[in-house]
C-alpha cells in the first residue's frame, strides 16, 4: 500500500504496524506534553542544533514544533503508519523544514555521513536490534556529529528492576509495541562507539507515581571524528 511523505510521497511497506498501541500513544503523548512536563523536555533535548537533523522514530511528530530555526531540515523517520502519519501533518505546521520518511531503525534509508546531528527520543526501547540500530546511526552522522537523546530504561531498586525485566519477559512488548522496560540507553550507546557527552537522569512524572517508565536519561553524545 503506498505510503505518504512529508515532500516526496515515496512508497514502502511498513516496517512496523502496531496500529492500537499506535492510537494510544498519540493520545496520551498529547497528555504529557503538558501534565508531564515533556514540552519542556523537548525543549532541552533539542535547544542549540544546527544544519541538518535526522531523527529516529519520530512517532507522532511531538518533537517538530521544538526545533530552533538554526536547523535548515529535519528528516523524520518512523516505521508505523498511523504515527508516520500523525507525524505528517505536525511537519506542515513546523517552521523548520521536516520530511517524514517510512524507514526502520536497523536500515535508514539514507546516505552515509549526510547528517550534523540525530536525535533519538524515547525510541531506544523499542527497536528490535539495538546494536544495529546505533550502527546505522553512526553510519549517517558525519564524524564528529552530535546525538541528542531523552530515553528511559532500567532503574530504581531491586523490586523495581525485577518487575522491570519479569515485564520485559511477558506482557509488556505485546501491548506497547514493542517497548522494553530495563534496557540500558547510555551504555548502549557507548558500547556502539559512541563519545558520552554530558548526561542527567530525569524522573518521569518528576513528581507523582513512580512507574516502570520513569527512569529517564536525557544527554548528548557523538560520533568520533576517528572513526
Amino acid at each position: 500500500m503506498p505510503l505518504r511523505s512529508a515532500r516526496s510521497g515515496t512508497v514502502s511497506r511498513d516496517a512496523v504496524h502496531h496500529p492500537l498501541f499506535a492510537r494510544f500513544y498519540a493520545r496520551i503523548s498529547v497528555t504529557a506534553e503538558t501534565r508531564m512536563g515533556m514540552g519542556a523536555v523537548r525543549e532541552r533535548l533539542l535547544g542549540g542544533l544546527s544544519g541538518r537533523v535526522i531523527e529516529i522514530g519520530a512517532g507522532n511528530g511531538l518533537n517538530f514544533a521544538h526545533y530552533p530555526g538554526t536547523v535548515s531540515e529535519v528528516v523524520a523517520i518512523e516505521p508505523e503508519r498511523r504515527l508516520r502519519q500523525l507525524a505528517v501533518e505536525a511537519a506542515l505546521r513546523a517552521e523548520v523544514p521536516v520530511d517524514v520518511v517510512p524507514g526502520a531503525a536497523e536500515a535508514l534509508p539514507v546516505k552515509s555521513e549526510g547528517f550534523d546531528a540525530a536525535v533519538v527520543s524515547l525510541v531506544l526501547c523499542s527497536v528490535r536490534d539495538v546494536p544495529r540500530a546505533l550502527g546505522e546511526l553512526r553510519r549517517v552522522l558525519r564524524p564528529g556529529g552530535e546525538v541528542r537523546f531523552f530515553e528511559h530504561g532500567r532503574g530504581g531498586g531491586r523490586v523495581m528492576t525485577f518487575s522491570q525485566r519479569a515485564l520485559d519477559r511477558t506482557v509488556w512488548p505485546v501491548l506497547n509495541g514493542g517497548c522494553h522496560l530495563a534496557r540500558e540507553p547510555v551504555r548502549a550507546l557507548r558500547e556502539a562507539g559512541f563519545e558520552l557527552g554530558p548526561y542527567r537522569q530525569v524522573m518521569m512524572p518528576e513528581e507523582g507515581p513512580t512507574l516502570p517508565t520513569s527512569f529517564c536519561v536525557l544527554g548528548t553524545a557523538c560520533r568520533p571524528v576517528t572513526s
